[in-house]
C-alpha cells in the first residue's frame, strides 16, 4: 500500500505546481495589465492580454458559469477515479495530472470571479486568448489521444500478427 502512495507523489507535485503556475500567472496579470489591455512577451509571436473569459474557447456558452460548474465537478471525480484505475502507467497518469490541473485552475477562477482570466495571445494566428490551465487541458488530452491511437495500431498489428490473411 506504502509504495501504491508514493507512486501519486510526482503526479501530485505536478498538479500542484501548475495550479500553482496557473494561479500566480493570473493574479500576476490581473495586478500589472488593465483589462483588455496588451503586453508583448515576445514581439510579434506572444501578448500578454488581461482577458476575462465567462464562456469556454471563442466565447462559446458564455455566462453559462453552472454548466461549467457541474462539468468540472464532474470530470474532477472521473479523472480521480480513472487515475486510481490507470495507476501503472505512467504517460496516462501524466496525462490525467495535466486534465485534472487544468480543470481545477480553471474552476478556482471561476468559483473566485465567475470568469476565467486568459492571458496568452498568439500574434501570428486567429487563435483564442488562453492560459496555463488551458494549454494543460489541451495537452493533456492531446497525449491521451496519441496513447489511444498508438494503442489501437498497436492492437491491429497484433491482431494482425496472429491471424495472418491466405493469398
Amino acid at each position: 500500500m506504502k509504495n501504491n502512495k508514493l507512486n501519486w507523489l510526482p503526479y501530485c507535485g505536478v498538479v500542484v505546481f501548475l495550479i500553482g503556475a496557473d494561479q500566480l500567472l493570473k493574479w500576476w496579470v490581473a495586478n500589472n495589465i488593465l483589462h483588455n489591455q496588451t503586453r508583448p512577451l515576445i514581439p510579434g509571436l506572444v501578448e500578454l492580454t488581461n482577458l476575462r473569459n465567462d464562456g469556454a474557447s471563442w466565447s462559446l456558452l458564455e455566462g453559462k458559469q453552472w454548466f461549467f460548474a457541474i462539468v468540472s465537478i464532474i470530470a474532477i471525480a472521473v479523472l480521480i477515479y480513472l487515475m486510481h484505475r490507470f495507476k501503472d502507467q505512467w504517460l496516462v497518469e501524466l496525462s490525467f495530472s495535466l486534465i485534472f490541473a487544468g480543470t481545477i485552475g480553471n474552476f478556482i477562477d471561476r468559483l473566485r470571479f465567475g470568469y476565467v482570466i486568459d492571458m496568452f495571445e498568439l500574434m501570428p494566428i486567429n487563435f483564442p486568448v488562453f492560459n496555463i490551465a488551458d494549454a494543460c487541458l489541451t495537452v493533456g488530452v492531446v497525449i491521451l489521444i496519441i496513447i489511444v491511437l498508438l494503442e489501437k495500431d498497436e492492437g491491429n498489428r497484433n491482431a494482425e500478427s496472429t491471424n495472418p490473411t491466405k493469398d
